[in-house]
């Protein structure tokens, strides 16, 4: 069992940056895939960013790519996604999920989640 809680998110201007963190309960995290989904109002939980166990395997969303960067702790338990140069269309609600695989693009491919954390980015 994993149990997941974010945090980091809030108001922004454009261009600006927000750090998210994911905190991970569970003695496994280091096996598992980590990733952020998002989800924006009146749309689906899309995938932005994810990190395999080694943490040198990571993948992006095109949207977000050259902008977002994506790390993990293995001592800390901790998932961290560095959002640079935000635009109004990253406005979402940002959810942290384990995979006890190999790293997935959909939501049914993650196992566990937190309850998310709003970020708002203004123009």
């Amino acid at each position: 069992q994993v149990q997941l809680v974010e945090s980091g998110g809030g108001l922004v201007q454009a261009g600006g940056s927000l750090r998210l963190t994911c905190v991970a309960s569970g003695h496994l995290f280091s096996t598992y895939a980590m990733a952020w989904f998002r989800q924006a109002p009146g749309k689906e939980r899309g995938f932005v960013a994810a990190s395999g166990w080694l943490a040198r395997n990571v993948d992006y969303d095109d949207s977000v790519k050259g902008r977002f960067i994506i790390s993990r702790d293995n001592d800390k338990n901790t998932v961290d996604l560095q959002m640079n140069i935000l635009k109004t269309e990253d406005t979402a609600v940002y959810y942290c999920a384990a995979c006890p695989r190999k790293i997935g693009y959909h939501q049914w491919e993650y196992t566990y989640w937190g309850q998310g954390t709003e970020v708002t980015v203004s123009s």
